[in-house]
Protein backbone atom coordinates (compact mmCIF):
# COMPACT_ATOMS: atom_id res chain seq x y z
CA UNK A 1 0.00 0.00 0.00
CA UNK A 2 1.71 3.70 -1.18
CA UNK A 3 0.32 6.92 -0.43
CA UNK A 4 -0.67 8.92 -3.54
CA UNK A 5 1.06 12.04 -2.00
CA UNK A 6 4.37 10.49 -1.63
CA UNK A 7 7.22 11.61 -3.88
CA UNK A 8 8.23 9.10 -6.36
CA UNK A 9 11.65 7.30 -6.81
CA UNK A 10 13.62 7.86 -10.54
CA UNK A 11 12.95 4.54 -12.10
CA UNK A 12 15.51 2.24 -12.03
CA UNK A 13 16.63 3.53 -8.62
CA UNK A 14 19.40 1.06 -6.68
CA UNK A 15 17.03 1.19 -3.12
CA UNK A 16 13.85 0.51 -5.90
CA UNK A 17 12.59 -1.88 -3.69
CA UNK A 18 13.65 -0.83 -0.23
CA UNK A 19 11.92 2.56 -1.06
CA UNK A 20 8.57 0.32 -1.92
CA UNK A 21 8.79 -1.14 1.76
CA UNK A 22 9.21 1.75 3.55
CA UNK A 23 6.68 2.97 2.30
CA UNK A 24 4.40 0.24 3.18
CA UNK A 25 5.98 0.94 6.72
CA UNK A 26 5.16 4.13 7.42
CA UNK A 27 1.55 3.62 6.03
CA UNK A 28 1.25 0.99 8.84
CA UNK A 29 2.89 3.25 11.11
CA UNK A 30 0.53 6.33 10.12
CA UNK A 31 -2.67 3.52 10.05
CA UNK A 32 -1.90 2.58 13.22
CA UNK A 33 -1.25 6.12 14.93
CA UNK A 34 -4.71 7.34 13.40
CA UNK A 35 -6.59 4.61 15.18
CA UNK A 36 -6.13 6.11 18.55
CA UNK A 37 -7.37 9.61 20.43
CA UNK A 38 -4.96 12.47 21.46
CA UNK A 39 -4.90 11.05 24.84
CA UNK A 40 -4.14 7.54 23.76
CA UNK A 41 -1.49 8.91 21.70
CA UNK A 42 0.42 10.30 24.88
CA UNK A 43 -0.27 7.27 27.01
CA UNK A 44 3.21 5.86 28.54
CA UNK A 45 2.99 2.13 27.96
CA UNK A 46 4.65 1.54 24.55
CA UNK A 47 8.09 0.55 25.94
CA UNK A 48 8.73 0.93 29.86
CA UNK A 49 12.02 2.49 31.54
CA UNK A 50 12.10 4.80 29.96
CA UNK A 51 8.30 4.99 28.94
CA UNK A 52 7.19 5.79 25.77
CA UNK A 53 4.06 6.70 24.51
CA UNK A 54 3.16 6.28 20.55
CA UNK A 55 4.56 9.71 20.32
CA UNK A 56 7.45 8.83 21.56
CA UNK A 57 7.94 6.24 19.07
CA UNK A 58 6.69 8.99 15.87
CA UNK A 59 9.00 11.24 17.33
CA UNK A 60 12.19 8.53 17.50
CA UNK A 61 11.37 7.53 13.90
CA UNK A 62 10.88 11.01 12.81
CA UNK A 63 13.49 11.65 14.31
CA UNK A 64 16.01 9.05 12.87
CA UNK A 65 14.48 9.82 9.26
CA UNK A 66 15.93 13.39 9.75
CA UNK A 67 19.20 12.03 10.86
CA UNK A 68 19.25 9.56 7.92
CA UNK A 69 18.38 12.49 5.28
CA UNK A 70 21.83 14.24 7.04
CA UNK A 71 23.92 11.42 6.25
CA UNK A 72 22.31 9.92 3.25
CA UNK A 73 23.30 13.64 1.30
CA UNK A 74 26.64 13.54 3.10
CA UNK A 75 26.80 9.89 1.31
CA UNK A 76 25.91 11.66 -1.69
CA UNK A 77 27.60 14.46 -2.35
CA UNK A 78 31.29 12.54 -0.93
CA UNK A 79 31.11 14.63 2.43
CA UNK A 80 30.21 11.28 4.32
CA UNK A 81 32.60 10.56 7.79
CA UNK A 82 32.26 6.94 8.33
CA UNK A 83 32.11 6.60 11.83
CA UNK A 84 30.33 4.21 14.54
CA UNK A 85 26.97 5.48 15.31
CA UNK A 86 26.24 5.93 19.12
CA UNK A 87 22.72 4.44 18.64
CA UNK A 88 22.00 4.44 21.91
CA UNK A 89 22.97 7.82 23.09
CA UNK A 90 21.20 9.34 19.41
CA UNK A 91 18.03 7.57 20.95
CA UNK A 92 18.16 9.24 24.40
CA UNK A 93 19.06 12.41 22.40
CA UNK A 94 16.01 11.96 20.53
CA UNK A 95 13.59 10.98 23.06
CA UNK A 96 14.27 13.97 24.89
CA UNK A 97 14.09 16.53 22.48
CA UNK A 98 10.58 15.03 21.37
CA UNK A 99 9.60 14.10 24.68
CA UNK A 100 7.10 17.01 25.58
CA UNK A 101 6.77 17.94 21.86
CA UNK A 102 2.63 18.12 21.22
CA UNK A 103 1.58 15.40 18.66
CA UNK A 104 0.62 17.42 15.74
CA UNK A 105 4.31 18.56 16.15
CA UNK A 106 5.95 15.37 16.53
CA UNK A 107 3.25 14.18 13.22
CA UNK A 108 4.24 16.96 11.59
CA UNK A 109 8.24 17.11 12.08
CA UNK A 110 8.79 12.92 11.23
CA UNK A 111 6.21 13.42 8.33
CA UNK A 112 8.73 16.21 7.18
CA UNK A 113 11.57 14.47 8.18
CA UNK A 114 10.36 11.49 6.12
CA UNK A 115 10.17 13.77 2.48
CA UNK A 116 13.28 15.19 3.21
CA UNK A 117 14.87 11.71 3.76
CA UNK A 118 13.05 10.23 0.82
CA UNK A 119 14.51 13.35 -0.99
CA UNK A 120 18.35 12.43 0.08
CA UNK A 121 17.19 8.90 -0.72
CA UNK A 122 16.34 9.46 -4.29
CA UNK A 123 19.88 11.39 -4.70
CA UNK A 124 21.55 8.36 -4.57
CA UNK A 125 22.78 6.83 -7.70
CA UNK A 126 24.53 3.70 -6.38
CA UNK A 127 24.43 1.38 -3.54
CA UNK A 128 27.79 1.33 -1.37
CA UNK A 129 28.03 0.05 2.60
CA UNK A 130 27.48 3.15 4.05
CA UNK A 131 24.05 3.49 1.96
CA UNK A 132 22.95 0.68 2.97
CA UNK A 133 23.46 0.92 6.87
CA UNK A 134 21.28 4.42 6.48
CA UNK A 135 18.85 3.05 4.09
CA UNK A 136 18.05 -0.01 6.87
CA UNK A 137 18.19 2.95 9.72
CA UNK A 138 15.95 4.47 8.30
CA UNK A 139 13.50 2.98 6.66
CA UNK A 140 11.58 -0.57 6.18
CA UNK A 141 13.98 -2.28 8.98
CA UNK A 142 13.79 0.43 11.28
CA UNK A 143 9.88 0.70 11.34
CA UNK A 144 9.90 -3.21 11.15
CA UNK A 145 11.77 -3.35 14.98
CA UNK A 146 8.75 -0.96 16.17
CA UNK A 147 5.29 -2.25 14.08
CA UNK A 148 5.19 -5.53 15.96
CA UNK A 149 5.30 -3.68 19.34
CA UNK A 150 3.08 -0.90 18.18
CA UNK A 151 0.30 -3.02 16.78
CA UNK A 152 0.18 -4.97 20.57
CA UNK A 153 0.39 -1.27 22.09
CA UNK A 154 -2.50 0.00 19.87
CA UNK A 155 -4.59 -2.90 20.05
CA UNK A 156 -4.23 -2.74 23.86
CA UNK A 157 -4.89 0.88 23.83
CA UNK A 158 -8.40 0.23 21.84
CA UNK A 159 -9.09 -2.40 23.90
CA UNK A 160 -9.68 -0.90 27.53
CA UNK A 161 -11.09 2.34 25.78
CA UNK A 162 -12.52 1.13 22.94
CA UNK A 163 -12.66 3.15 19.57
CA UNK A 164 -11.71 6.91 20.25
CA UNK A 165 -12.77 9.77 18.32
CA UNK A 166 -9.98 10.54 15.93
CA UNK A 167 -8.25 13.66 15.32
Amino acid sequence: MTQTDDPSAPSGHPYGGEIELERAGWAELQALSRQLGPAQRLEPGYYVDPDWSVRDVVGHIGAWLAEGKSQLERITTGTYDRHEVDIDALNARFLDAMRDQPWDLVRLQATAARHAMLAAWFGLDARSAEADWWVRKCGADHYGEHLPRLREWVAELRGRTGPSTRR
